[in-house]
């Protein structure tokens, strides 16, 4: 269901773009470093390059948001991949900021996990990649920041606690209690900024696939919902969606399109939505004192949907 909030406008581009150079300005995607033909990625990549150059402001920084790469990343963090598919698809002359990064599942496939040079290759230095802990806190942006987002690491145990299935790892247990405390403290400490972010790979819901996460639902929604948390931000779903709920603060912002196959929606955006589409894409969050805009972008650039959030959480559709 819809939340009461949610508001429509029929915005038309002049709404959309320029988007404001007083702004903070982060680009996001998930599900992007495919392995073998990644002509999808590069595609988006393209995109991105564009819609960056076309803006009037800086981007402070890009959002990764896991399955950072499929397949095998057998050199660690001298593998060549980091370069063709990291710092040349998103070239530091386009991107001159940090990339803040989170393990997916794919991440997490096949031993060594690819999650630990990740890692490690953020701690190397001379690369925008920036992968701190675990599990982290940044204020955006460095100046004057707007907006806090709290990065956390969204796979969990298996059925009964398992931490392997089949070729996929996940966190311990004990793990997962000692994340979810650090959530739970970090939330409970006075706001700095205007506004409230948690991300993850995995959505709590979702109309794609994989459906909602009865573990994230379980842990992390509570949380969200108690400290008022602006925006849930994932990937896992190789789609682009906006969900919002009923009396829920929360919006759920998708971005699953960074080139990995696409995924079919399983529930209509109609039923619940406001919006999803199956399509490949990337993802545009604005944020001053007092609104974010949030834009989802297909693979040639284009706006595909844009709404607008206030601090006090009223919602309008731009388009």
């Amino acid at each position: 269901m819809l939340a009461g909030s949610l508001a429509a406008c029929g915005g038309g581009p002049g709404s959309l773009l320029p988007a404001s150079p007083g702004s903070a300005h982060l680009l996001m995607l998930g599900d992007w470093g495919i392995n073998g033909d990644y002509s999808a990625q590069t595609a988006v990549a393209q995109a991105m390059q564009s819609y960056a150059k076309q803006q009037t402001a800086n981007i402070e920084a890009l959002l990764m948001l896991g399955d950072n790469f499929y397949g095998d990343l057998t050199g660690g963090v001298a593998d060549p991949r980091w370069q063709t598919q990291f710092e040349q698809m998103y070239p530091a002359s386009v991107f001159n900021c940090p990339a803040y990064a989170i393990p997916g599942n794919h991440d997490y496939q096949s031993q060594p996990l690819k999650y630990a040079a990740e890692l490690a290759y953020a701690q190397q230095g001379g690369t925008r990649w920036t992968m701190p802990s675990q599990w982290y806190r940044v204020s955006l942006p460095a100046s004057n920041p707007v907006i806090t987002i709290l990065a956390l690491d969204s796979n969990m145990p298996f059925a009964g606690g398992a931490t392997q299935s089949g070729s996929f790892y996940s966190m311990t247990d004990a793990t997962r209690q000692q994340q979810l405390s650090w959530l739970q403290q970090e939330l409970e400490k006075p706001l700095t900024t205007p506004f409230l972010v948690v991300m993850g790979h995995h959505p709590i819901y979702s109309d794609g696939i994989h459906g909602n996460n009865a573990t994230l639902i379980n842990d992390w929604d509570p949380l969200l919902r108690k400290h008022g948390v602006h925006l849930y931000l994932a990937g896992h779903d190789h789609d682009l969606q906006h969900l919002e709920f009923t009396g829920h603060p929360t919006s759920f912002f998708l971005s699953g399109g960074g080139g990995a196959g696409l995924y079919p929606l399983q529930i209509d955006p109609s039923v619940r939505g406001p919006w999803a589409q199956q399509v490949h894409g990337f993802s545009h969050i604005e944020a001053t004192e007092d609104l974010l805009t949030l834009r989802h972008l297909d693979n040639a650039g284009n706006i595909l949907h844009a709404f607008t959030k206030t601090k006090a959480g009223k919602v309008t559709i731009l388009a």
